[in-house]
């Protein structure tokens, strides 16, 4: 049989509460005044008395503990992977269609003018350096005129491009480079290029791609850095980091096109400051954190 409790209502639900917990055969159920749920949970309120009398049926061998339907328990969700293949490719297919003729902003005519240019492109616009290139290339036609320099001679042609000092030393020094060595004629390839002074990884990788179409990493400035993260392609903060995870990730045969695409995407849309996400193709399946308007999850992580 059964059992009786009483007592005022305090004392009646901490009892049912404790018993609830103790049980196979209840889930554990806020407490609640409402007459008609207390009576469903075998409560029966006594007016005379003022006391809320507590029936707990006796449990048989026949009960069996009460268990969710199959149906209705839910089914562990697909963990989101932000470098699935089909994702990466839904991201360049969109990239495609929103900037299907992006090549290198950097004006040029040769090897050597996209050289030059790349380098004086550091911490400067690329609009800055095709202002300053022509006047450039005007006063010194030949790499072989620019070997013949002394740094300081070039330093008030570039003032405007920032670092100026610096820059002159690469430009000059990488001039002698290209003409002692290697016959006057920019190298085509990684290893030799990363000699000269001034073309960095990201330089050699930009002069690779859009010059001679060769496909030996992804270029990493600005607007890749910031985009590849805010898209969660990579964790990393810096640049060779962040081009090893790219390499992974992208089709070899889109590296280069992936690139100006982005730069593109970053001029264009996906800007530093308030990025202008309405207007975005890539906006649904975006989660940065940054993001000044969505319809998606934010994933607090996916910081530019």
């Amino acid at each position: 049989m059964g059992s009786f409790v009483t007592g005022n209502r305090e004392q009646v639900f901490s009892h049912r509460i404790a018993k609830i917990t103790k049980s196979q055969n209840y889930f554990p159920i806020r407490p609640i005044c409402s007459v008609r749920l207390i009576r469903v949970l075998g409560l029966w309120y006594s007016p005379r008395s003022a006391k809320i009398i507590l029936f707990m049926p006796a449990k048989t061998a026949s009960q069996k503990p009460l268990r969710a339907s199959k149906d209705k328990i839910a089914k562990p969700s697909v963990k989101y992977n932000p470098i699935a293949p089909e994702r990466v490719r839904d991201i360049l297919q969109r990239l495609s269609e929103m900037y299907p003729s992006a090549k290198c902003a950097l004006h040029h005519s040769n090897a050597w003018e996209l050289l030059v240019a790349t380098i004086l492109s550091a911490q400067c616009t690329d609009v800055r350096v095709n202002m300053v290139t022509p006047i450039l290339f005007k006063k010194y036609p030949t790499i072989q005129d620019f070997a013949a320099l002394k740094p300081e001679q070039l330093e008030p042609d570039i003032r405007s491009t920032g670092f100026f000092r610096n820059k002159s030393k690469s430009v000059v020094g990488a001039a002698q480079k290209i003409v002692k060595e290697f016959g006057g004629k920019v190298p085509d390839e990684m290893e030799k290029l990363l000699t000269v002074p001034g073309a960095a990884r990201k330089t050699a990788n930009v002069v690779l791609g859009s010059w001679f179409g060769k496909a030996e990493g992804v270029v990493v400035d600005t607007h890749v850095h910031r985009i590849s993260r805010r898209l969660e392609l990579t964790k990393f903060d810096d640049a060779r980091n962040i081009e090893r995870e790219l390499m992974k990730v992208i089709p070899r045969d889109q590296w280069i096109d992936f690139s100006h695409r982005v730069i593109w995407h970053g001029r264009a849309l996906c800007i530093a400051r308030k990025p202008k996400c309405v207007d975005c193709k890539l906006e649904n399946i975006c989660h940065a954190a940054d993001k000044t308007w969505s319809t998606v999850e934010i994933h607090k992580n996916a910081k530019p």
